[in-house]
């Protein structure tokens, strides 16, 4: 009787151990500067990769960005519509980037802008709801230095940027601004929108330390 105890607990304690174990989740949500147009090892030298280098064994961290996503649901490609957003549901992380906004400032996409904010929220508490309760932050876009795929920079700075940061005010949010350290950093950007493998990697290290520095001591 007392060695099935002892293997019984024996059991016990090696079944807390392996949970302790489980790597950290982590979703990066976003559009095509997440999902890494442009990037020819896309698995390693886009941000969600470089993080996971970064951050080694004890963390899973995936990519689930789509080209071309929008926040808005009256737009030409909804986020919340793809597979991917599926995914990261399914995927019940313990960390969510969401890094959208760029593709909601093509003019046809931003005459939808009064719903911006509710489906940003909307957004939000698809993650909230899940059983992780996952941290979220809210990224900043990157700036444009173009107008390829009619993308306008402008509205990204005066129209996208202060709706998240109104959000993430009312949600009580954290927010990484990847807008201020990436202006006048055109070099990064070859066709003005998608930072290159050093625009990642400048990213990343942005993110890394909003995120998971703290984490990590």
């Amino acid at each position: 009787m007392k060695k099935s105890i002892l293997i019984l607990m024996s059991a016990i304690v090696l079944t807390l151990s392996a949970c302790r174990q489980e790597p950290v989740r982590v979703a990066c949500v976003g559009d095509s500067i997440t999902y890494g147009h442009g990037i020819k090892d896309r698995e390693h030298d886009t941000y969600p990769g470089l993080l996971s280098t970064m951050l080694g064994e004890k963390y899973d961290v995936r990519n689930f960005g789509v080209s071309g996503t929008t926040t808005m649901m009256g737009t030409d490609m909804p986020y919340m519509n793809e597979q991917a957003y599926k995914d990261a549901l399914a995927f019940n992380p313990q960390i969510v980037t969401i890094k959208l906004g760029t593709n909601d400032s093509k003019p046809y996409n931003w005459k939808e802008q009064e719903h911006f904010k509710k489906d940003l929220k909307t957004l939000i508490e698809s993650f909230r709801a899940l059983p992780a309760k996952p941290g979220i932050w809210l990224c900043l876009p990157v700036p444009a230095y173009g107008h390829a795929w009619s993308i306008n920079d402008s509205v990204i700075f005066n129209g996208v940027i202060p709706y998240i940061k109104e959000v993430a005010q009312e949600e009580n949010i954290p927010i990484i601004d990847l807008n201020t350290p990436m202006q006048g950093k055109r070099q990064y950007f070859p066709d003005t929108i998608h930072p290159n493998e050093e625009g990642q990697k400048q990213i990343a290290r942005i993110v890394f330390d909003a995120v998971f520095t703290k984490r990590k001591k």
